[in-house]
């Protein structure tokens, strides 16, 4: 039986040349990982690349906002306000249970125990409301007809009323409503088509009666000018 061939042992020369080329390859090796690991972490901040090229790598958007100083909750020394339960509320539901939760029996004529009270504040159905004047003309026996004179502020046919011209002067002046937002936000909350030019006689009615009741409302109870318009359109004055 013949021995295995074994393959001739490299020189010592040889060894080195290996070794050299091994070297070489690993330098090369090693400068290309290199460069590929800096391409994979440029991005739009650091390199030339546009932000699209960024992809879902892109960092997190950092506010701008500095920390604020104040803590959570109500500032401190502002006057805070709780919903309290009243009296004597403007509608009254009751609801009856329609039968026993144990038994299943009816309740009708069982003796109350007891009433759990909720109220909810809530602003009534807005939509304006129409008041009719009717001046009433009489006749006297001298021969003179004589008509009743109108309540102050009812100078026309058909007109609105002080509440909705107080309701737009706030809207317009205390909110800073445009004119044109200003009467749409009338026409969306009370259905009230009005035009600018009207909003605009609102304010100038105001502006020929308010001089009086602020010095006379300021130095009484000290409120705002805004205050003493809606009083005045509101017939308060």
């Amino acid at each position: 039986m013949s021995e295995p061939l074994v393959p001739p042992q490299p020189s010592y020369e040889e060894l080195l040349v290996e070794n050299a080329r091994l070297r070489a390859d690993l330098i090369q090796a090693l400068a290309e990982i290199g460069e590929l690991k800096a391409r994979l972490g440029m991005t739009s901040k650091n390199s030339s690349k546009p932000p699209s090229s960024d992809g879902l790598t892109k960092p997190a958007p950092k506010s701008l906002r500095g920390k604020a100083k104040r803590g959570p909750g109500r500032p401190k020394g502002q006057v805070g306000f709780t919903l309290s339960p009243v009296d004597d509320p403007d509608h009254e539901q009751t609801y009856e249970p329609l039968a026993c939760c144990g038994c299943g029996a009816g309740l009708d004529g069982a003796t109350v125990v007891g009433m759990e009270r909720r109220q909810v504040f809530d602003l009534p159905p807005l939509r304006l409301e129409v008041t009719e004047h009717r001046l009433i003309s009489r006749a006297c026996s001298c021969g003179v007809i004589t008509k009743a004179q109108a309540p102050a502020g009812v100078n026309a046919p058909v007109q609105y009323g002080s509440r909705l011209a107080g309701v737009g002067v706030y809207l317009f002046h205390g909110q800073f409503l445009s004119k044109s937002r200003t009467c749409q936000a009338l026409s969306d909350l009370f259905g009230a088509k009005i035009a600018a030019s009207t909003l605009v006689s609102w304010v100038k009615r105001i502006a020929a009666q308010i001089t009086s009741k602020v010095i006379l409302w300021g130095s009484e109870t000290r409120c705002s000018a805004l205050t003493c318009a809606l009083r005045v359109l509101s017939g308060h004055g």
